[in-house]
């Protein structure tokens, strides 16, 4: 499983413009889609649509400073307006696009997830 979410986190970095069909990526999987979230949201501490939208964000963040215009990141990462994507802008940065356009800040990034397994105690202890 922790294979399987590596892969949907492959996917959506690739996609983080598009849309993604996490149903079909889970049949491909050779799992469901609940069970892809549920594992995701137990591992990541937060559900993936929150991970996606953090992650857009943060590139939607790169693109304002970069001197995109707000209406062609908002249609760029998914949003049917300026004021939805301010709305989210706000939610995630704390301020908003005129705001970073002008101070060029304070941000907040999410970075890329990757899950590893780790083993503990598979050491003997002697004891008395």
């Amino acid at each position: 499983m922790i294979a399987a979410l590596n892969t949907v986190v492959d996917v959506v970095e690739e996609h983080l413009s598009d849309e993604i069909d996490l149903d079909r990526l889970a049949t491909s999987l050779g799992t469901t889609e609940y069970h892809v979230r549920r594992m995701f949201s137990s591992l990541a501490g937060m559900p993936l649509s929150e991970y996606v939208r953090r992650r857009r964000m943060a590139l939607a963040a790169g693109d304002l400073l970069a001197g995109d215009g707000v209406l062609d990141i908002a249609v760029r990462y998914g949003y049917g307006s300026t004021e939805a994507f301010g709305r989210a802008f706000r939610a995630i940065h704390g301020v908003g696009p005129a705001d970073v356009r002008r101070d060029g800040g304070p941000l907040r990034t999410q970075q890329r997830i990757r899950f590893r397994l780790t083993v503990e105690g598979n050491t003997i202890m002697d004891t008395r």
